[in-house]
């Protein structure tokens, strides 16, 4: 980036005080002026300050680069910000919540409706693990889980291992992560953020004594970042960096003790997770990237001595190791783009044990003594195969348009049947058991939902043509004969990046937004992986604009089937879904009634270009290198949405963003709605809500999501109605 050496801050402020005054007197765009439900409140006015550029030869202005801010220490606070910028962020949120004063009036109901769905007590079904039930709950009228177990021989001789209410009372953020017991069920850990920038303490309750301890006191990687080592003698952690990357892993006596270095990653460009296979016979360290991994093991027999490697990293290929019948499995994607699976003996040549089948994606494996369960993607669904000691199969499918399954983790090895979960959008969760001699499915328990009727609606799985004749697939929720004459609203999600593929599961918050007349879409673009990883391939890097073009003609394609209208679909997205959005509304602006934009990547360019970022290493890959990479540079300055906002009339725009986040600025959401406010010729609104006290996730508990869902709903209804102008 250029140098803003001699730029004082007097001339800054001259700067502020111009803009303010040209503010007054009408902006470049007419977005500039009131709104109709602004109140008379006029929108913030950012101060467009020259902050030239030059990279490769090429040279841009970021007239909002001042609202970035990286505090030297600790983490950002709303009173220690530079006065410029809190100014700012406060006239913001006085805007804000003049524009939604509509939908704030509407969010009580919907946030209601929401509760309504959910029972008082919908506890899953134990799933027995060493003779003990462990099981979590929210009692009534709660936000937070408290997390129990009881001896299998003694059901109703229940024990609180965690009371996430009693933690976090007085807290203005809590969040949860990580909990798992110990193999000798001793001890129960769990990884808490208390500040709200996904940097853990690790606690561990000791159940002979009753003591809960704060095993290690911050700077803890919670997801993925802690497990027990085979004997319950230690903790084997991931330690965050001052860049929030995760870069250590640590060996801590579970009785108190110093930390070990166990393994130290000197890459930036390589994220890590720790894991107990499934026979215990190791810890296992993953190290990946999105085209790369490597896997060290720590034997159960010797758990301080040093790791040991199982392939070195090779660029294009990645793998996954667990443990299975005496032997190693690996996953890996070697010669295979949508995977296949290996097994390891000591002294022997791998062996392929199931290879790669096109068409089918083999997703993840789950082993157990008599049998390996593995999730597969079969023309963009899930189905289950298991794979017995004898090397016969059975295939476990599925009787639904769209649903996913999911295998939660940390099962008995040594168990004979396997617990699934199996959802819909119009179906509440299922717990089912798979007989791992049989592949027989038994159905264990449903979801309680006082007064629901699935047959009340209608799941569809459609396919929109992109302009490339790719086809695109749309999974869709509405009520059961609802019209298809065009007058229905629609919300259109979509995510789309990293492979990750947007699951059609069962949402108490999609489901009321059903129940007020509304269609719920899931646009399954390319950059996710529900057509294997070329769907993702083909959405990625050179090829992201796909990405957008698909959502768009999935929305295209609602209206011309009748589903909804032009003008009456709502898009939505989150983090890089926001960047898809976003991406989208510059392609399509007059299409949307509105865009909500949570947490939104979608200053691409600028934080790509940013080489301290915390995750801009690692998803190079995926997004290309601006700083050394003439053409990624170009493809990405033509695609990022805040350089992309366009002289047109925009729909109104919510974006959101937490203050303490660390993966995507709150300035990211900041600068984008400014742009769009200075741009555009219409009189819509650009909105920002700020959480002070959040980081990429709002604090845990039910009733944070639904307070935030429920406001997007609402101003998807009021920007529908016309509320918001336009």
């Amino acid at each position: 980036m250029a140098s803003r050496a001699g730029f004082s801050r007097r001339t800054l402020l001259q700067t502020i005080a111009l803009s303010a005054l040209a503010g007054c007197a009408g902006g470049a765009g007419a977005g500039s002026g009131l709104s109709p439900a602004s109140g008379g409140i006029a929108p913030p006015v950012a101060p467009r300050i020259p902050f030239p550029i030059e990279q490769l030869g090429r040279t841009r202005n970021d007239y909002y680069r001042w609202m970035k801010y990286i505090p030297e220490t600790g983490t950002r606070e709303m009173a220690t910000l530079p006065e410029m910028i809190r100014a700012h962020l406060e006239a913001e949120a006085a805007y804000a919540e003049a524009v939604l004063a509509p939908a704030r009036k509407l969010q009580p109901e919907i946030a209601a409706q929401m509760l309504a769905r959910v029972p008082g007590n919908d506890t899953p079904p134990v799933i027995p693990l060493g003779g003990w039930a462990y099981a979590s709950h929210y009692p009534e009228g709660t936000a937070h889980a408290v997390y129990t177990r009881a001896p299998l021989a003694e059901p109703g001789a229940a024990e609180v291992l965690l009371d996430e209410g009693e933690r976090a009372a007085g807290a203005a953020y809590y969040r949860t992560t990580g909990h798992q017991p110990s193999p000798d069920h001793r001890y129960y850990a769990w990884a808490e953020d208390v500040i709200g920038n996904d940097r853990h303490r690790i606690c561990v309750k000791d159940t002979q004594t009753g003591e809960t301890s704060v095993l290690v006191g911050e700077d803890a990687y919670g997801y993925g970042g802690l497990v027990f080592s085979p004997s319950s003698r230690f903790l084997f952690w991931i330690w965050r960096d001052a860049r929030n990357r995760p870069t250590r892993v640590y060996r801590t006596p579970v009785g108190g003790g110093a930390a070990e270095l166990v393994y130290e990653e000197a890459d930036p460009a390589i994220f890590m997770q720790i894991k107990r296979t499934a026979a215990g016979g190791y810890v296992a360290i993953t190290m990946s990237g999105p085209d790369t991994s490597e896997v060290w093991l720590v034997s159960a027999e010797d758990e301080t001595g040093a790791p040991q490697l199982v392939f070195p990293r090779r660029d294009k290929v990645r793998y996954e190791v667990d443990e299975w019948a005496g032997r190693l499995v690996v996953l890996t994607d070697e010669d295979a783009l949508d995977n296949k699976l290996l097994v390891l003996a000591p002294g022997v040549a791998p062996e392929t044990l199931v290879a790669r089948r096109a068409g089918s994606q083999i997703l993840e494996v789950f082993p157990f003594e008599k049998g390996l369960l593995r999730l597969e993607r079969q023309d963009g669904l899930h189905q289950l195969i298991l794979l017995r000691a004898d090397g016969s199969e059975h295939i476990i499918g599925f009787d639904e348009a769209a649903y996913a399954v999911s295998v939660p983790a940390g099962q008995d090895y040594a168990a004979a049947r396997c617990r699934i979960t199996f959802q819909s959008p119009r179906l509440p969760v299922q717990w089912m058991d798979v007989d791992l001699a049989t592949g027989a499915l038994s159905l264990v328990q449903k979801a309680g939902r006082a007064g629901y009727d699935p047959g009340d609606y209608v799941v569809e799985r459609i396919f929109a043509a992109a302009p490339d004749g790719a086809q695109v697939p749309v999974t869709l929720l509405s009520r059961r004969g609802t019209p298809r004459d065009g007058a229905p609203p629609c919300l259109l999600y979509g995510y789309g990046a990293y492979g990750i593929s947007s699951e059609p599961e069962f949402s108490v918050p999609a489901l009321t937004l059903v129940d007020r007349g509304w269609t719920y879409a899931i646009a399954h673009v390319r950059g996710g992986s529900e057509r294997g990883r070329q769907w993702f391939l083909d959405g990625r890097r050179l090829s992201k604009r796909n990405s957008f073009i698909d959502f768009v003609a999935c929305a295209e394609h609602l209206c011309d089937l009748g589903v909804t209208r032009r003008g009456a679909v709502v898009a939505y997205g989150l983090s890089a879904g926001g960047l898809l959005v976003a991406g989208a509304m510059n392609e399509a602006p007059d299409m949307w009634a509105g865009v909500i934009a949570q947490v939104p990547f979608v200053d691409m360019l600028n934080t790509m270009s940013d080489a301290d970022h915390p995750l801009v290493p690692l998803f190079r890959p995926d997004w290309g290198d601006p700083l050394a990479d003439p053409v990624a540079y170009d493809y990405m300055f033509s695609i990022s949405p805040y350089e992309n906002v366009q002289a047109t009339a925009y729909p109104p725009l919510l974006c959101t963003s937490g203050l303490k986040d660390d993966r995507v600025g709150y300035w990211e959401a900041a600068k984008l709605v400014a742009e769009v406010r200075h741009t555009s010729t219409g009189n819509a609104p650009a909105i920002l809500v700020l959480d002070a006290e959040a980081g990429h996730q709002s604090s845990g508990g039910r009733e944070a999501e639904f307070r935030e869902m429920s406001l997007y709903w609402a101003f998807a209804e009021v920007a529908v109605s016309g509320g918001l102008g336009g």
